[in-house]
């Protein structure tokens, strides 16, 4: 049976947890442009912890994409090295 798509909640939050690795390549800048015709332009990505490879992998999406306007690690009270911040450009 074929992988059904998964309904995500648009609301500034992406916890990555539930996802393949192979999926993120594809899911963040989707997840981003979501925000951005929503009017979210403040968006926490969760990565976890871990080794941080997932965090890189995310950090490189992230510096590609021409929306994000800066990204950095939280801070303790939002998940710290465990989850980015990333800020967006309004859509134009």
């Amino acid at each position: 049976m074929p992988d059904e798509p998964i309904a995500i909640p648009i609301d500034g939050v992406l916890d990555l947890h539930t996802f393949q690795p192979r999926d993120i390549k594809d899911l963040v800048p989707d997840y981003l442009q979501a925000c951005r015709e929503a009017g979210i332009y403040d968006v926490r990505i969760i990565h976890g912890k871990g080794i941080g490879a997932l965090r890189e992998t995310v950090h490189a999406i992230l510096r590609r994409l021409p929306c994000v306007r800066h990204f950095q690690l939280a801070g303790g009270d939002a998940g710290g090295w465990g989850a980015t911040l990333v800020a967006l450009f309004p859509e134009e």
